[in-house]
């Protein structure tokens, strides 16, 4: 599941909403000092987020998914292997505000038939979601099954 890191020129970066790395282009972000480029993937995962009353350390970050995901999948996640062997992750809070952005000025499409799962853990027992449809995000039970959309963070240069 670890693969190496990928690397982009920012000068190769296309406009926002046009394909890249298997992908489409979503936006420019930073993590850390670390400046990133979105990648929302065509695939999606569906399952549960993990087990109720299980802290999952390291799967707190609000604004990198790729770190809270692996941290899911350390624990034992379903969801989170499945997202990691597709060569994405599942969205963090700050990723999933970006995509609802894209998604509002008309550059990608999600889907807005159900709730989706964010790699953001709030606690012990509960996990946050988000409704595309109004760009809500709120956290429930770990148990439930949701869906997840599958974006890739890439390391800008």
């Amino acid at each position: 599941m670890n693969q190496p890191q990928r690397t982009i020129l920012v000068t190769d970066l296309p406009e926002r909403g046009k394909p890249l790395d298997d992908g489409i282009f979503v936006a420019r972000y930073f993590i850390g000092n670390e400046q990133r480029a979105l990648i929302l993937l065509p695939n999606e995962v569906h399952g549960a987020y993990g087990e109720y009353e299980q802290d999952i350390e390291g799967a707190t970050s609000y604004s990198d998914g790729e770190k809270n995901t692996r941290a899911m999948a350390e624990a034992g996640s379903e969801i989170a292997k499945q997202a990691l062997e597709l060569g994405g992750h599942i969205p963090a809070c700050l990723e999933a505000h970006l995509l609802m952005a894209a998604k509002t000025e008309g550059l990608i499409t999600l889907r807005e038939d159900r709730y989706c799962w964010l790699s953001t853990q709030c606690s012990a027992d509960f996990a946050y979601y988000v409704d595309f449809e109004n760009g809500w995000q709120h956290d429930i039970g770990k148990g439930y099954e949701r869906f997840a959309p599958l974006v890739r963070s890439v390391l800008l240069q």
